[in-house]
């Protein structure tokens, strides 16, 4: 119990705890040529209960879940680990549904977790490719001061970048601008050398095979529906003292899972996950849909790196911007729209109860009263796309309307408290209960979470081992 406390005071954080589900899968091989990962095969679940016994198990298979397992197998290779997802891959929502940067770590608030992972974990990311040869690019990132009043917000941006530790960072001019980025315009702008561009869904598959490769074991179709303590001993068995915590996925086909203690990491389900285990439902996932344009490819070049715009304090997302990926193609955006599921990518995907959830809580609708405007503007770009171009043109103005169609779309797990104000920071946390006391939950993960989840795996390590006594 004194070890709860202290996880609690170090983190700083509420009570709470997760769920997601999940069927256990093999991780095929990698195809070195191009680095497709192939689709996993679903194993047989009809086997001995010791089977699926484990030491530790983390659920959800995100790129923070998946580090973590990795993290975890590698500094205990003695110990028996599985993750349990709940889609038929790794990687099927936040984590492969994004726009694929690798922050350096401007933004965040200096000493925050955010600024001091992000910073680390982007040499981490670096290296960890470099090693296995994962491709990335350090194309650079421009943010952008295109009116006076932006000037003074953009050279707080600076020094708050400094304070960071973000490396080489410098201010241009207009004409320096146009060197980097020969098609956009400015006044004024921070350039960012090492922001780069990567597949987060590759790297997150990598992770789990890594896992894998290392004795652990991925199950997915294994949707958390219920979290126990078993009893102590049954007919002289003795798995209720030594795997106390139990398991259960919504589809009876698959196996109950077995551990003697647990991680979460449920990203859009986090909050969910928590309330299983008997924990503090807030702060609370609400889902913001993020829509992007897709530059015709024969436009391609209009952008050579990141752009960004400098961030608006009044509002509560941070605008649109241009993202070149890493296969060629540029995404333009995104807006913010609240989803109608927390794994919705359209309008038209709909669940009654994820949307009853967020208009129920009073949280979203303080936020929503307070920045009604923006979020009309928000939805009114995302229905007319030239209302989204006019907004990108002020940073490049050859865009045209016609040189854009609609792109892919990513669904954000926001927290949010019952004042409405977005959870900014990386939330971790466990309960007080017996069996809460064996669960840590990782419950709040933002962006930059995929450019600090090497970084996130070690912290969150380190404080499994402390808690967990391993």
């Amino acid at each position: 119990m004194a070890s709860c406390r202290l996880l609690r005071r170090e983190f700083k954080t509420r009570r709470v705890c997760p769920s997601s589900g999940m069927l256990l899968r093999s991780l095929s091989a990698v195809d070195s040529g191009n680095w497709n990962l192939a689709k996993f095969l679903t194993t047989s679940t009809n086997l001995d209960d010791k089977n699926h016994q484990y030491d530790l198990v983390i659920v959800g298979g995100g790129i923070v879940g998946t580090a973590t397992a990795q993290e975890l197998s590698t500094r205990h290779p003695q110990l028996k680990l599985a993750i349990l997802e709940k889609e038929t891959e790794l990687a099927a929502h936040q984590s492969g549904h994004n726009s694929g940067v690798i922050h350096a770590g401007i933004y965040y608030t200096p000493g925050s977790l955010k600024a001091k992972l992000c910073v680390k974990g982007l040499a981490m990311t670096y290296a960890y490719c470099d090693k296995h040869k994962i491709p990335y690019n350090k194309c650079g990132k421009l943010i952008v001061a295109v009116d006076p009043e932006e000037i003074p917000r953009l050279d707080n941006l600076m020094e708050r970048g400094q304070q960071n530790g973000v490396k080489d960072l410098r201010m241009v001019g207009a004409d320096e601008i146009k060197d980097i980025e020969p098609n956009c315009v400015g006044l004024k702008a921070i350039h960012s050398p090492h922001t780069g561009i990567i597949d987060w869904g590759l790297v997150t598959k990598h992770y789990g095979k890594q896992f894998e490769s290392q004795g652990g074991r991925i199950y997915t179709d294994f949707n958390v529906s219920h979290f126990s303590l078993k009893a102590e001993s049954k007919e002289g068995s003795t798995a209720g003292m030594t795997h106390p915590v139990e398991i259960k996925a919504g589809d009876k086909q698959n196996p109950v899972i077995s551990s003697r203690f647990v991680v979460t990491c449920g990203g859009l389900h986090s909050d969910r996950l928590a309330e299983k285990s008997g924990c503090d439902p807030e702060p609370r996932i609400v889902p913001f849909r993020g829509e992007y344009l897709l530059l015709a490819p024969e436009k391609s070049d209009l952008v050579r790196g990141n752009i960004y715009p400098v961030p608006d304090p009044r509002f509560p997302f941070l605008g649109v911007h241009f993202t070149p990926r890493i296969d060629g193609s540029v995404w333009l955006g995104p807006n913010a729209v609240l989803a109608f599921k927390r794994e919705g990518y359209g309008y038209t995907q709909f669940n009654l109860r994820d949307l009853a959830d967020a208009l129920s809580f009073r949280g979203l609708r303080k936020l929503a009263m307070r920045h009604l405007g923006y979020g009309l503007s928000e939805m009114y770009k995302g229905i007319y796309i030239r209302a989204q171009v006019k907004q990108l043109q002020r940073f490049v103005p050859s865009l045209r309307p016609q040189d854009v169609v609609r792109g892919p779309s990513g669904v954000r797990a926001q927290a949010l408290d019952r004042d409405g104000q977005l959870v900014d920071d990386f939330v971790f946390d466990s309960g007080s209960s017996d069996l809460g006391c064996r669960v840590l939950h990782v419950r709040n993960a933002p962006s930059p979470a995929a450019t600090s989840s090497l970084a996130i795996a070690e912290m969150v390590a380190d404080h499994v081992e402390k808690q967990f006594s391993l």
